[in-house]
């Protein structure tokens, strides 16, 4: 081969850089690679510069050109970016799903504890499965299942200490740093939708094992940050959010940087539909106009803002 290994290294490094100009703008690159460099470099800075909001995102032009056929991840990216562009209590954010598309992969539940480094136990989006039917006739049905962002959420009025209330834009969010772990929000909730954070059991029984032992067990996870609520906040034994009830908050640290939840990117059937349902003009909203739109357990008054196409 011609090429020294040096020149190889750079050739790759050239590819990157370009694929990353192309995904995400020049500007996007730039915020991107300037991270990477500096967690290499010096995580902790990392860290301590996302904390204090010193990264942001410049949305690149907008495109789109609607006489041509496209993903519906494109057109939903788009529609959310435009969204972004409105105040917070403008925007009302609401999740469609496809019962007849979803397939059980179980693709969005992996990609939602891999967004969030959820710990065992803990599983902000589970996917129900129902058998129907009658012998030989028997089939499967799967239901994936979020937090539902109730708009009247019975979760809310019995906290003790307003650790889970309703943002402007209607999303259903948990405050780690209240939150007691009295748990009346888990029995109030009526989609068993909440979790309690019990932590890592393996970190809180071997806290002095060998290092590479714990790297085997998975138990590294515990360095890495979760950006919930976007903060950066690292796992650590008697630290919120161990100890905490937490929940599905349709990835609001994604949509605040213009990206669509992990669940909805992830989803290989496309079942799972993400937007604004205030802007008539988006899928959302055309979505649930539809007539076999349905919502669980209506009559209970919760106004439930994750919808149901069956």
């Amino acid at each position: 081969m011609s090429n020294t290994h040096e020149e190889q290294e750079k050739a790759v490094g050239l590819s990157r850089r370009q694929f990353l100009q192309n995904l995400m703008g020049l500007g996007g690159a730039a915020v991107v690679l300037g991270a990477y460099n500096k967690f290499v470099n010096n995580p902790q800075k990392l860290l301590d510069d996302i904390e204090r909001g010193a990264f942001t995102t410049s949305f690149p032009a907008d495109d789109f050109d609607p006489s041509q056929p496209t993903d519906v991840l494109v057109r939903m990216q788009r529609e959310l970016r435009r969204a972004m562009q409105k105040p917070m209590n403008e925007r009302r954010w609401i999740m469609v799903i496809d019962l007849r598309k979803c397939v059980g992969c179980h693709a969005c539940t992996i990609a939602c504890v891999a967004e969030n480094k959820l710990p065992p136990g803990v599983v902000y989006r589970q996917v129900v499965e129902d058998e129907i039917g009658t012998y030989p006739n028997v089939s499967k049905r799967f239901m994936p299942r979020p937090c539902l962002q109730c708009a009247n959420p019975p979760c809310v009025p019995v906290c003790p200490v307003n650790a889970t209330y309703t943002r402007s834009d209607g999303i259903v969010v948990m405050d780690y740093d209240r939150c007691i772990g009295c748990r009346y929000c888990m029995n109030a909730c009526p989609y068993n939708s909440r979790y309690f954070d019990f932590g890592f059991s393996k970190y809180d029984e071997t806290p002095k094992r060998n290092d590479a032992i714990l790297a085997e067990e998975g138990e590294l996870i515990e360095s890495l940050p979760a950006f919930e609520y976007g903060k950066a906040r690292i796992r650590r034994r008697e630290r919120s959010p161990i100890g905490n009830v937490r929940k599905c908050h349709f990835c609001a640290h994604r949509l605040e940087v213009g990206e669509l939840p992990a669940c909805v990117t992830t989803c290989i059937g496309r079942s799972t539909y993400f937007g604004d349902a205030s802007d008539p003009d988006s899928l959302v909203a055309e979505l649930i106009a539809s007539p076999n739109v349905l919502r669980l357990r209506e009559e209970l008054g919760t106004e439930p803002k994750v919808y149901y196409l069956v």
